[in-house]
């Protein structure tokens, strides 16, 4: 093997890599671009996340913001915020649509389970089992 075809193989090793992480990125974006786009009601995702955590800002307490410290805390770093700020507002959604004027340690429960993927229920009671967290009350929303 001369050098010229080994510098061959050094390059289409890294041109595979580069599309690789230019298609992982592209993905990424394309699924923040989907929570811009508006909804029916004129209003997107990330505008009703808003509006639930604005709406709740002064319902949270020490206790129900460190619970959802430790909710977020099996989320990769960086994605922390994102992930946050997601659940907090579907925290937030289940607080106001009960009446509540406090957030508490349940609805942190009951929005943490419904601001999951389905996909991962599977770690999500894995996690709340670990942390002895009592979720039977939310069963039937895991079962869906």
């Amino acid at each position: 093997m001369n050098g010229h075809s080994w510098f061959m193989y050094f390059i289409a090793f890294w041109v595979v890599v580069m599309v690789g992480f230019m298609s992982i990125g592209g993905f990424f974006m394309f699924r923040k671009f989907l929570k811009v786009l508006p909804k029916k009601d004129g209003k997107s995702k990330l505008d009703w996340q808003n509006y639930w955590v604005e709406r709740s800002r002064g319902m949270w307490n020490d206790d129900s913001k460190e619970f959802l410290e430790e909710l977020v805390s099996p989320v990769p770093s960086a994605f922390r915020d994102i992930a946050r700020h997601s659940i907090a507002a579907r925290i937030a959604q289940v607080a106001i649509e009960y009446g509540e004027t406090r957030v508490t340690r349940e609805h942190c429960i009951e929005g943490y389970i419904r601001a999951t993927p389905k996909r991962d229920y599977r770690s999500l009671v894995t996690y709340l089992k670990k942390k002895g967290i009592d979720y039977s009350a939310y069963n039937h929303l895991l079962n869906k």
